[in-house]
């Protein structure tokens, strides 16, 4: 339980970290609707993690997604979008619906297409002036595969509650990455820097 403050407090202080400037602007409801996605995720949660201990699995998150500082500001937003995207389609399925308490749920995908939406502007933006789509494959390409991870363990476990209980972790514990990634771009009305 010590875990989840610890992430929140990294998401909230990620989020305003200084970044880069792309060449386009998010709303700062952006950030406000990643925390509030993060609290959903802590939420979600119906069963104790410690009974959980036997189906605990390394999805091997891709080390270089963990600090953005790496990736040019187009392709940040490239891969950020991709991890939302990939989080979306997770808890936007019927297995999922199953698990989890729909109303939690329903609010976790709302505000994940709604950061989702915020980035395709963005990318719209960015990828015609800036970058070619070839920039951003590897990066987007190892978020795959680690979704794919996760998706092919859900349906070995037969999507039972503690692989679901072990993937919403696993998701808690990359969004800061996500963070990292969005503290590349700017926020607008000069929103990003020190709170």
């Amino acid at each position: 339980m010590a875990l989840l403050p610890s992430l929140l407090t990294a998401l909230v202080v990620i989020s305003y970290g200084p970044g880069g400037a792309l060449g386009c602007d998010l709303p700062h409801s952006h950030i406000l609707v990643s925390r509030k996605n993060f609290v959903l995720l802590g939420q979600m949660r119906r069963i104790s993690s410690a009974i959980c201990l036997k189906d605990r699995k390394d999805f091997r998150f891709p080390q270089d997604m963990a600090d953005g500082r790496q990736f040019p500001e187009a392709q940040a937003a490239s891969v950020l979008h991709e991890m939302l995207q990939q989080i979306f389609s997770l808890f936007h399925t019927e297995r999922s619906s199953a698990a989890w308490n729909t109303t939690l749920l329903d609010e976790l995908c709302t505000g994940l297409l709604r950061q989702l939406e915020d980035l395709d502007t963005c990318l719209e933006q960015e990828m015609g002036e800036e970058e070619s789509a070839l920039g951003t494959v590897r990066p987007t390409l190892a978020v795959k595969r680690y979704f794919r991870g996760i998706h092919l363990y859900l349906k070995e476990k037969k999507y039972s509650d503690c692989a679901w209980e072990i993937v919403r972790m696993e998701i808690m514990r990359s969004f800061p990455s996500s963070s990292n990634l969005q503290g590349r771009l700017r926020m607008k009305d000069g929103e990003l820097g020190s709170p």
